[in-house]
């Protein structure tokens, strides 16, 4: 996997011809890349609620397949990048553990479509997510975040795994580079918009 992208300044300007502004939020388990995705792709500097954990955590937070992270997101996390001239993507990531997932709900208020991120170590901790977007009507885009110790399950076993329409998309993804998280929210920008026309098109 890639190196992350350099330190962004913490204030960057929203360019004046910006004209579109949209809510995407970013989700999946405990530990799969959210807080690394909105931190590598963010034009300004992100708000993150992280802190470190303790003793507390233990027997509560599943860390056997994470147990180098040291921190955990408890509120949500910020970011903001430009797709182009116009559209800006408003980025929220979502705390993983089933604890803190009260606040999913109302994250998932006023947004136009989400991410849904996977660890194939773990792809049980995915169907939660997938679960409350499909009850919300939240449109998504599922990126596996291939981790160097995972097994290399194929992108049609993972859909099958994760029984994934054909219409939902999905990709893998790097989390930690810049270009690979940019990727992915166009690829959840384009799906927004196909659905957007077919709608329009429905009589």
């Amino acid at each position: 996997m890639g190196s992350a992208t350099s330190e962004l300044p913490s204030r960057m300007p929203l360019s004046d011809t910006a004209e579109t502004g949209l809510k995407i939020v970013v989700v999946g388990g405990f530990g799969v890349g959210k807080t690394t995705l909105v931190r590598s792709v963010s034009e300004i500097r992100p708000l993150n609620t992280e802190e470190v954990m303790t003793q507390a955590g233990i027997g509560v937070d599943e860390t056997s397949d994470v147990a180098a992270k040291t921190t955990t997101t408890v509120a949500f996390d910020f970011g903001r990048i430009s797709l182009n001239e116009r559209v800006v993507l408003y980025l929220f990531g979502a705390p993983g553990q089933e604890r803190f997932w009260f606040l999913w709900d109302r994250l998932f208020s006023g947004t136009l479509g989400a991410v849904v991120l996977v660890d194939t170590r773990r792809m049980d901790d995915s169907w939660y997510a997938i679960d409350r977007l499909e009850h919300h009507k939240t449109p998504f885009v599922v990126a596996v975040n291939r981790f160097d110790d995972a097994s290399p399950h194929s992108l049609d076993e993972i859909r099958q795994a994760l029984a994934l329409p054909d219409h939902v998309p999905l990709i893998d993804c790097d989390a930690r580079v810049r270009s690979s998280g940019k990727d992915v929210l166009i690829t959840l920008v384009d799906h927004l918009y196909a659905l957007a026309m077919a709608q329009e098109m429905t009589p």
